[in-house]
């Protein structure tokens, strides 16, 4: 449904720190569905863990308020060129590892909304098997970023 080109015409993140690659599902101001491939050349795996690549687990989280955020910029379309910031993270768990080579689905749906202030509900999927999820808050700053 979007590509990575489109996905960065909304969010600010850039390489290294871009974590979703395309958006596969999209309900404005309900649901989102996007996917990240994980490859053995991600940055992160040089330290975490040399011999046993894992992806960190807060990066996951990442990925997921990244597609979040996409969300709502899709939403509200006069958010664009604010910035997304987390507000809070609750009832996380790390089921299983993400690992070079899997595609992780990154499932959002949107729990809440007054303002600014998004309550969001995350699932990080690897072959049909949740490897992660958590509740997120986030909230649209003020004014614009730079450029």
């Amino acid at each position: 449904m979007l590509d990575v080109k489109q996905i960065m015409d909304l969010i600010p993140h850039r390489y290294p720190f871009l974590l979703v690659d395309r958006i596969l599902e999209l309900e404005e101001n309900k649901r989102i569905v996007g996917l990240k491939n994980v490859t053995v050349n991600e940055p992160f795996f040089q330290g975490h863990f040399p011999g046993f690549p894992v992806m960190p687990g807060v990066l996951i989280i990442e990925a997921l308020a990244q597609t979040g955020a996409v969300l709502m910029f899709k939403s509200k379309p006069e958010w664009k060129g604010r910035v997304f910031y987390f507000g809070g993270i609750s009832d996380a768990r790390f089921r299983k590892p993400v690992l070079p080579g899997d595609s992780v689905r990154l499932e959002i749906d949107l729990t809440g909304q007054r303002s600014s202030l998004v309550k969001m509900h995350g699932k990080a999927v690897v072959n049909g098997e949740v490897v992660t999820e958590a509740d997120m808050s986030a909230f649209v700053a003020e004014g614009n970023l730079p450029g």
